[in-house]
């Protein structure tokens, strides 16, 4: 007997579609998600050509043969570049000129996750409504009837690997590449030595159950890893890729961990410094020290703070001919000339290394270069699906009643409210707060960061931490202070 539909409505996040598989979503629930995306391409054009990818998980292959069996029945053509990164699939729809691109995977979620990113226009993918006339056409089967095809492009990571490897350094350094056991594994070594780099690996063997920790460039247990390999080898930097390869994480050689904001703020100033008037994109939870900084004003740069979202950022950089964007989770986005505007963490690691021997000084050094804050992890404590967004819209209508009646954060008032994305609050010394929705999990986000003392970083959480244990809706972090 055929098995039923099953998707979970809420697997259609705000700029991709995440399951866990079978639980939340069958075969036939991903079929029909093909069909959906099909419908949409075809809107655009009649008999389109969709680049589609997976990464490695035990059950990736099954669920993009579904997915294309979906897309076909709208009158898809499919060229299936088979096991990949994003990047890849983002930059097979500029070499091979597709007008559509879909990537089987869950990035960084734990094993047992599924999802897809997809997109239409070159270098973008889904947003918000894009997503939303998704979920309407699957969950209503709104499907487009046709007859498409299906065929392989062999070898195309080996363009991919060539696109990259063109860009050498001009000074030998030595790298630590951490791959968490997932798909950049298979790239990211041999990239970094083409471009030079004297290359130790760690956990770069595929193994879809991910023994050791998710390859997660925000987890500290990833980032502790490297730091220690970065130390007993005396490398010069450490990279953590994510599972799909668009962020990277960054270790000092020191071994200490720089979150990717700052790392982002390092990379504006080199680029401002060979490209006067440039803009860049920031996340609303990257680091305070963009707006003032004192490189980028006599460069005469602007920063713009946007929602934080891959979909989000490069669409901001793109609609803003921004010469690059980025992410504290480590999406970095550069445009022309460093990039095609898209989200790939490898183009990323190699920018850092260019900024390395560009300098010819330590990264320690850079970093110590940088006025002193002092950062939280991005923390996510469990909130449902469903209450989320309620609990955040509840704390910044909080937050705003305290800024008007002058109610002070530790000591101090706030000064400046920004609801791009969640709620952001700065106090009166440039600290701030970060409470907002994860897009892609059944959780909230928060961030924190002082230019004055951990104290207050500290303080700040637990005034975050306090009001959210009140609404009585959320559970376990993932990590904290």
């Amino acid at each position: 007997m055929k098995e039923g539909i099953k998707i979970n409505p809420f697997g259609f996040r705000e700029y991709d579609a995440r399951w866990l598989y079978p639980k939340d979503i069958n075969a036939e629930g991903i079929k029909n998600v093909g069909k959906g995306f099909g419908t949409q391409v075809i809107k655009k054009k009649k008999g389109a050509r969709v680049t589609v990818g997976h990464d490695y998980r035990s059950y990736s292959e099954e669920v993009k043969k579904n997915f294309i069996e979906g897309l076909i029945s709208t009158g898809c053509n499919v060229e299936d570049i088979g096991l990949c990164l994003s990047p890849t699939v983002y930059f097979s729809q500029f070499k091979l000129n597709t007008d559509a691109v879909a990537m089987i995977t869950a990035s960084h979620n734990e094993n047992g996750w599924t999802g897809i990113k997809m997109g239409i226009e070159k270098g973008l993918t889904h947003c918000k409504d894009e997503m939303s006339e998704l979920k309407d056409i699957v969950l209503n089967k709104k499907f487009t009837n046709g007859s498409g095809s299906i065929k392989e492009i062999r070898e195309f990571n080996k363009i991919y690997i060539q696109e990259l490897s063109k860009n050498k350094i001009n000074k030998k350094i030595k790298v630590v590449a951490a791959c968490g056991n997932g798909t950049a594994g298979i790239f990211a070594p041999d990239i970094l030595r083409g471009i030079g780099c004297e290359v130790i690996e760690l956990d770069c063997n595929l193994d879809y159950s991910f023994p050791k920790y998710n390859p997660n460039p925000e987890d500290m247990k990833m980032l502790h890893e490297i730091a220690k390999c970065v130390k007993e080898n005396e490398a010069d930097v450490g990279f953590g890729f994510d599972g799909d390869g668009d962020r990277v994480g960054v270790i000092d050689n020191n071994g200490n961990e720089i979150f990717a904001d700052k790392i982002g703020l390092l990379i504006a100033r080199n680029i401002s410094n060979k490209y006067k008037n440039s803009k860049f994109i920031v996340d609303v939870k990257s680091t305070g020290l963009f707006e003032k900084d004192e490189i980028l004003s006599q460069n005469k740069c602007k920063t713009i703070y946007w929602k934080t979202g891959h979909s989000y950022i490069k669409r901001k950089v793109n609609e803003e001919n921004a010469i690059a964007g980025f992410e504290k989770s480590g999406h970095f986005f550069f445009n022309n000339p460093l990039g095609y505007g898209f989200d790939d963490g490898i183009n990323s690691a190699i920018q850092i290394c260019k900024l390395l021997t560009d300098h010819n000084i330590k990264m320690s050094e850079m970093i110590k270069n940088l006025p002193e804050t002092f950062q939280s992890p991005t923390m996510g404590p469990f909130c449902e699906d469903d209450e989320k967004y309620k609990v955040i819209d509840e704390l910044s209508d909080k937050i705003q009643k305290m800024k008007n009646k002058n109610i002070k954060i530790d000591n101090l008032n706030i000064e400046k409210i920004l609801t791009v994305n969640g709620i952001r609050f700065t106090l009166e010394d440039n600290s701030w707060g970060l409470i907002r929705a994860s897009s892609n999990k059944p959780s909230l986000v928060i961030v924190t960061e002082s230019p004055t003392s951990k104290e207050r970083m500290k303080n700040i959480f637990y005034f975050i931490d306090k009001i959210l244990q009140n609404t009585g809706k959320i559970g376990e972090y993932d990590q904290k202070l």
